[in-house]
């Protein structure tokens, strides 16, 4: 059954205008959380226009399960468009944990985040699974963790649709409180964000 929501979700992916999570901007999730308490940070991503965002990071209380984050930044329309304001929630839930029959550990991803803009404000909610592993380098406390996110963004505005993406991800974890992030999105508009996480 794990195979088969598997190969349901990576068909997901299909030619459409390509955004993720609640903001609206090409960031995606691993399945784990790295923090205990907290974690800040923040992105860059160019999905054709320049974002720069911020996150904080928290547990759903324990055993934690749920984690969320809260998000807000800023898009540069480019030209002469004025400055979209970004603000979201991300929620992540685990739902696999890896097994000999499959080697990959899975949560669910969603939020709602809107793109608040006037005469063209967006309201999104994205809904995804991300797919991944840790990998780990022996006598260093250095690891990686690569993953897929396919993802389904419903939006709602003046013009309201339902976009699909496939996010592709790497978050290199330097030590227990600092990590590095890229993700990349495929379809019709090629973007990627980069960014970090301070965890407490």
């Amino acid at each position: 059954m794990r195979r088969n929501l598997l190969s349901a979700a990576l068909l997901l992916f299909a030619s459409a205008p390509l955004a993720a999570q609640s903001t609206g901007t090409p960031v995606f999730h691993a399945p784990y959380r790295v923090f205990d308490r907290y974690e800040i940070g923040g992105n860059v991503s160019d999905a054709g226009n320049i974002a720069i965002e911020g996150f904080y990071g928290f547990s759903g209380g324990k055993p934690a399960k749920w984690d969320f984050a809260l998000r807000g930044g800023v898009l540069d329309p480019g030209g002469d468009g004025n400055a979209v304001l970004l603000l979201g929630v991300d929620a992540r839930y685990r739902v696999i944990d890896q097994t000999e029959d499959f080697p990959l550990d899975g949560a669910l991803i969603t939020g709602v985040g809107a793109q608040l803009v006037s005469d063209g404000s967006r309201l999104l909610i994205p809904i995804g699974i991300s797919l991944g592993r840790r990998v780990t380098f022996e006598g260093s406390k250095v690891s990686l963790v690569p993953y897929a996110e396919p993802v389904i963004v419903p939006y709602f505005g003046d013009n309201s649709d339902v976009l699909v993406a496939l996010g592709l991800g790497a978050d290199l974890r330097i030590n227990r409180r600092f990590e590095v992030r890229l993700g990349i999105g495929i379809g019709d508009i090629e973007n990627f964000s980069l960014g970090f996480s301070i965890a407490r």
